[in-house]
Protein backbone atom coordinates (compact mmCIF):
# COMPACT_ATOMS: atom_id res chain seq x y z
CA UNK A 1 0.00 0.00 0.00
CA UNK A 2 1.59 3.21 -1.20
CA UNK A 3 -0.88 5.68 0.93
CA UNK A 4 1.53 4.60 3.99
CA UNK A 5 4.46 6.29 2.39
CA UNK A 6 2.17 9.14 0.98
CA UNK A 7 1.19 9.65 4.13
CA UNK A 8 4.66 9.63 5.22
CA UNK A 9 6.00 12.20 3.33
CA UNK A 10 3.03 14.39 4.23
CA UNK A 11 3.71 14.52 7.49
CA UNK A 12 7.03 15.22 6.91
CA UNK A 13 5.88 18.07 4.91
CA UNK A 14 3.28 19.31 7.61
CA UNK A 15 5.89 19.11 10.27
CA UNK A 16 7.85 20.81 8.66
CA UNK A 17 5.86 23.28 7.66
CA UNK A 18 4.71 23.81 11.24
CA UNK A 19 7.86 24.26 12.54
CA UNK A 20 9.11 26.63 10.02
CA UNK A 21 6.12 29.06 11.10
CA UNK A 22 6.72 28.33 14.92
CA UNK A 23 3.20 25.90 15.27
CA UNK A 24 2.00 24.67 18.32
CA UNK A 25 -0.77 22.51 16.78
CA UNK A 26 -2.37 21.71 13.04
CA UNK A 27 -5.92 22.26 13.36
CA UNK A 28 -6.74 20.58 10.05
CA UNK A 29 -5.26 20.08 6.41
CA UNK A 30 -6.97 19.40 3.12
CA UNK A 31 -5.31 16.98 -0.26
CA UNK A 32 -6.61 16.95 -3.53
CA UNK A 33 -6.78 13.42 -5.21
CA UNK A 34 -6.93 13.16 -8.43
CA UNK A 35 -9.39 9.92 -9.25
CA UNK A 36 -6.32 9.03 -11.32
CA UNK A 37 -3.52 9.24 -9.23
CA UNK A 38 -3.16 5.86 -8.49
CA UNK A 39 -4.56 6.32 -4.60
CA UNK A 40 -7.38 4.96 -3.02
CA UNK A 41 -9.26 7.64 -0.78
CA UNK A 42 -10.27 5.15 1.53
CA UNK A 43 -6.95 3.91 2.53
CA UNK A 44 -4.86 7.00 2.36
CA UNK A 45 -7.77 8.37 5.20
CA UNK A 46 -6.94 4.99 7.07
CA UNK A 47 -3.24 5.71 6.66
CA UNK A 48 -3.18 9.34 8.23
CA UNK A 49 -5.49 8.20 11.07
CA UNK A 50 -2.62 5.48 11.90
CA UNK A 51 0.60 8.13 11.61
CA UNK A 52 -0.89 10.99 13.04
CA UNK A 53 -0.91 9.63 16.48
CA UNK A 54 1.27 10.95 18.79
CA UNK A 55 2.26 13.88 16.53
CA UNK A 56 1.40 18.00 15.94
CA UNK A 57 -1.55 16.53 13.60
CA UNK A 58 -3.29 14.18 16.27
CA UNK A 59 -5.91 16.23 16.71
CA UNK A 60 -6.26 17.61 13.37
CA UNK A 61 -8.98 16.02 10.92
CA UNK A 62 -7.78 15.51 6.52
CA UNK A 63 -10.26 16.49 4.42
CA UNK A 64 -9.77 15.01 0.73
CA UNK A 65 -11.20 17.16 -2.03
CA UNK A 66 -11.77 14.57 -4.91
CA UNK A 67 -10.59 16.43 -8.61
CA UNK A 68 -11.82 14.87 -11.73
CA UNK A 69 -10.06 13.48 -14.61
CA UNK A 70 -10.32 16.47 -16.85
CA UNK A 71 -9.16 15.84 -20.71
CA UNK A 72 -8.29 18.27 -23.25
CA UNK A 73 -6.63 18.45 -27.16
CA UNK A 74 -2.90 18.94 -26.53
CA UNK A 75 -2.88 21.34 -29.31
CA UNK A 76 -5.86 23.84 -29.15
CA UNK A 77 -7.06 22.94 -25.64
CA UNK A 78 -10.72 22.05 -26.33
CA UNK A 79 -11.96 20.39 -23.70
CA UNK A 80 -12.38 16.13 -24.58
CA UNK A 81 -15.45 15.35 -22.98
CA UNK A 82 -15.45 11.88 -20.56
CA UNK A 83 -16.04 8.92 -22.70
CA UNK A 84 -14.66 11.00 -25.88
CA UNK A 85 -11.78 9.13 -28.09
CA UNK A 86 -8.71 10.42 -26.68
CA UNK A 87 -8.01 12.74 -29.81
CA UNK A 88 -9.69 16.09 -30.67
CA UNK A 89 -12.47 15.91 -33.49
CA UNK A 90 -11.52 19.21 -34.61
CA UNK A 91 -8.04 19.61 -35.06
CA UNK A 92 -7.22 15.53 -34.81
CA UNK A 93 -4.16 16.38 -31.96
CA UNK A 94 -4.15 13.86 -29.42
CA UNK A 95 -5.71 14.45 -25.85
CA UNK A 96 -3.29 15.49 -22.67
CA UNK A 97 -4.65 14.89 -18.93
CA UNK A 98 -5.08 18.24 -17.59
CA UNK A 99 -6.16 17.85 -13.94
CA UNK A 100 -7.13 14.86 -12.12
CA UNK A 101 -3.69 13.04 -11.69
CA UNK A 102 -2.46 15.26 -8.70
CA UNK A 103 -1.42 14.61 -4.92
CA UNK A 104 -1.16 17.96 -3.51
CA UNK A 105 -1.00 20.00 -0.10
CA UNK A 106 -3.40 22.58 -0.37
CA UNK A 107 -3.81 23.86 2.95
CA UNK A 108 -2.69 23.28 6.55
CA UNK A 109 -4.24 25.07 9.49
CA UNK A 110 -1.86 25.81 11.91
CA UNK A 111 -1.83 27.34 15.50
CA UNK A 112 0.88 29.58 16.00
CA UNK A 113 2.09 30.66 19.53
CA UNK A 114 2.31 34.32 20.59
CA UNK A 115 5.94 35.78 20.09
Amino acid sequence: MHEYSIIGSLMQRVEAEARQRGATSVGRIRIALGELSGVDPELLASAYEVFRERTICQGAPMEIRAVPAVWECSACGRPIARGETLQCPVCRSRARLASGDEIILEQIEMEVADV
